[in-house]
């Protein structure tokens, strides 16, 4: 019997030929990734079990982003700021990317890609659930919690349980209305917030391999919303250039062996898919677009690791582009990378950045902003009784600021074509 992707990786990483699911197994960490939500807690637990002199197990292998609480006046938040700042200059940190400097970066997930730490075979833990949008790269990468990550920054190991894997093959041209988004929605709708939990998602097929880096991350970022461990797509050309152009890392490619064992694959016809939502309050209450058109709305939020890359906010220009918004509508980059670009790609001449303040929308400052509702002065954050639609990846009550609020997820295409009729609003009206 042939191995997963997943499989293979997980095996290299214990040093072993083959591992089946249900095994436990001690992993050597590649990558491990904190911030400034999950961070400080982690640096208390490793310095408290390690005593007095802990040491990092490898310096150049720890990345330190603050990315969630950060242009803000709360002084917790700060202070986690301040720790984090503390910690690196103690310790000597390289790859510590502080906020207000040259350095920083923005949301941790699109920074890993961007910075050249997404290396495909390798193993990347993080302190956040949606270090799985790594998986896009070909690699096993999963959210821990701290005192796992106290452990990894101690050893540089972690024990872990092999999982069985769900294999989503998307075949056929992707119409031009639909994006990566309306397709995990359509995932996330058949096997629900618990569909995939404790398992690996690994996608394939004609329509994800057509897809650039920016769209593949949104499909394994979300990978955790089914309650997977993590997403993969196997690495190919597009991911190798990506890969090249921001480091000079060795690595090495897996793919799944034909015969390889899943728990369930599942088949879709993309050209059959139309655009689609996830009404209030979870990520699996799928919906199509067609069917919630007209219910009005107080914001619009197009941002986040998972709706914040260029692709995105290209989306969103084509349909925002010449046409002024009826809601306040919030452009946040996930990272400072993005941003330029933003200034720097055009449509017809004109500037993404430029087509969005034409329009009337409000750009912020790149960060988690109100992904992760946030303290009260948090930019684009839901208040009581708002209605958001918003390219973000959850939708639990008080996830974008009050409990009061309701917040549907969907595509930049979905949200662009919202934004400018004040009501949900099916993209096909626009393209």
């Amino acid at each position: 019997m042939g191995m997963t992707i997943t499989e293979k990786i997980l095996a290299k990483a214990s040093g072993r030929d083959r591992v089946v699911p249900g095994e436990n197994i001690w992993l050597n960490v590649d990558v491990l990734m904190t911030h400034d939500v999950c961070g400080p807690p982690t640096i208390g637990i490793w310095k408290r079990e390690f005593g007095e002199k802990a040491k990092i197990w490898d310096k150049q292998k720890l990345v330190v982003f603050p990315d969630h609480y950060i242009f803000t006046a709360n002084a917790q938040a700060n202070r986690n700021v301040n720790i984090l700042r503390e910690f690196a200059k103690e310790f000597d940190i390289p790859n510590y990317y502080d906020v207000g400097t040259e350095r920083y970066k923005g949301v941790c997930h699109i920074a890993l890609a961007e910075e050249g730490y997404n290396i495909p075979g390798t193993v990347l833990f993080g302190t956040d659930s949606h270090t799985c949008t790594s998986g896009a790269f070909g690699m096993f990468s999963t959210g821990v919690g701290n005192t796992d990550a106290a452990f990894i920054l101690g050893t540089g190991k972690i024990w872990e349980k092999v999982p069985e894997s769900l294999k989503f093959i998307f075949d056929g041209e992707l119409p031009n209305y639909l994006t990566a988004k309306d397709l995990i929605l359509q995932v996330l709708g058949d096997i629900t917030t618990d569909g995939g939990t404790y398992r690996a998602l690994e996608f394939d097929g004609s329509t994800v391999f057509a897809m650039q880096m920016d769209e593949r991350m949104t499909l394994t970022n979300m990978a955790i919303e089914a309650g997977a461990m993590n997403g993969i797509i196997k690495a190919d050309e597009v991911t190798e250039k990506y890969v090249k152009e921001r480091t000079k890392a060795e690595y090495e490619i897996f793919e799944s062996d034909a015969d390889a064992k899943y728990r369930s694959v599942y088949k879709y016809d993309t050209s059959k898919i139309e655009p689609l939502v996830a009404k209030p309050h979870s990520p699996d209450n799928r919906d199509t677009v067609r069917n919630v058109r007209g219910t009005k709305l107080t914001k619009c939020y197009i941002g986040s690791c998972t709706g914040g890359k260029l692709s995105d906010f290209m989306n969103a220009a084509k349909i925002i582009f010449g046409n002024t918004v009826k809601v306040p509508t919030f452009i946040v980059p996930a990272s400072t990378f993005v941003a330029r670009q933003l200034e720097e790609e055009t449509i017809s001449g004109v500037s993404l950045k430029q087509i969005f303040e034409n329009a009337g929308c409000v750009i912020a400052q790149s960060s988690c902003a109100a992904c992760l509702g946030g303290p009260s002065d948090t930019i684009g954050r839901a208040a009581d009784g708002e209605v958001v639609i918003s390219t973000t990846n959850r939708n639990f009550p008080g996830r974008m600021g009050s409990k009061k609020s309701e917040v549907y997820l969907a595509s930049p295409y979905t949200v662009a074509s919202s934004a400018l009729t004040g009501v949900i609003t099916d993209p096909r009206e626009f393209l």
